[in-house]
């Protein structure tokens, strides 16, 4: 079986936060990844509370976008937590959300220049050098970071062929969005395959969980949240491979108009259980076995809003 992590997506209040973590240190789970969306909570500031109330949970700072904060400042983030509870500290690098970039007046439309300068500099700022970097987008002139040299792996979030084999190439390890059907994940990861050129990366991707003894019960957990991502147009060959017949315009005039009993009558079970681990126990770990066998070397628990869902997974898996 892969390793099995859980995440937050920033929208979690402080209460709610500390019992996430406090089940996912008490249930086993490797490593807590914490997302960077904007205008919600800070990844590096959860990051530090969760390290230093816990004793062996991980920490990854999840998508943290070189578009809106310098590489320089997201490796001095880094560095400092990772001198404090060394090993115990991942970073995952991502573009970021469009709506989000959009918000502030950033284009994301053409990241992968940025990204690939990012990943290099983030990488050699860590290792502890003197680092002078020219890039299009960045540069640093003979300097060092004053807490580095600590072991700390640099995750891509990625989703494009070109962004995912740049993974596969310099990066020590890959994110998969959740929704993705299983056989989507396998397509996915032959692109990391390509740009890996047979060195190891590491494959982790969000699975979004719920798990009950009425299999419907588990399901409406996930309906809501699977409609608003698989509404959106590049999810096209995401439920093709799956076979999943969805009527994306109709579901998106569904969400827009906040029409949620419409919405969510749109995800039936058959679509959560092609897109979602869900379900009775045993479902939930066949279903978490599946994505394992597609390629994943971690899974992270995502879509999941309370310690006690999260203590009834990491149970049942």
């Amino acid at each position: 079986m892969s390793e099995l992590s859980i995440s937050s997506d920033g929208r979690d209040e402080p209460a709610v936060f500390r019992d996430k973590v406090a089940a996912g240190e008490a249930g086993g789970a490797d490593t807590i990844w914490i997302a960077n969306h904007l205008f919600l909570r800070d990844p590096a500031v959860l990051g530090a509370l969760t390290l230093s109330e816990t004793r062996r949970l991980k920490v990854a700072l999840m998508a943290v976008s070189p578009l809106t904060q310098h590489p320089v400042q997201i490796a001095m983030a880094t560095a400092t937590l990772a001198e404090r509870f060394p090993g115990r500290l991942k970073l995952c690098l991502g573009v970021g959300a469009p709506a989000d970039l959009a918000a502030i007046g950033v284009d994301g439309a053409k990241p992968l220049r940025a990204m690939r300068e990012a990943l290099l500099l983030v990488r050699a700022l860590l290792s502890g050098e003197t680092v002078t970097f020219q890039g299009e987008t960045f540069r640093v002139d003979r300097r060092r970071l004053a807490a580095a040299g600590a072991e700390i792996p640099i995750v891509l979030a990625a989703s494009g062929p070109q962004m995912l084999e740049l993974a596969g190439a310099e990066a020590d390890g890959v994110l998969i969005s959740a929704g993705a059907s299983v056989p989507f994940v396998a397509q996915t990861l032959q692109s990391v395959a390509r740009g890996a050129k047979g060195r190891k990366v590491k494959t982790s991707g969000l699975v979004y969980a719920s798990v009950d003894d009425d299999e419907r019960r588990a399901n409406d957990r996930l309906r809501r949240i699977l409609a608003i991502l698989l509404r959106g147009s590049h999810h096209k060959t995401n439920l093709g491979l799956a076979g999943t017949t969805l009527d994306q315009q109709g579901l998106n005039d569904a969400v827009l108009a906040e029409d949620w009993s419409r919405a969510e009558a749109m995800i039936g079970d058959d679509i959560v259980a092609r897109h979602a681990a869900s379900g009775t126990p045993e479902q939930l770990r066949r279903r978490l076995a599946e994505y394992h066998a597609s390629g994943l070397d971690e899974i992270v628990i995502a879509g999941v809003r309370d310690d006690a869902q999260i203590k009834a997974i990491l149970t049942s898996s």
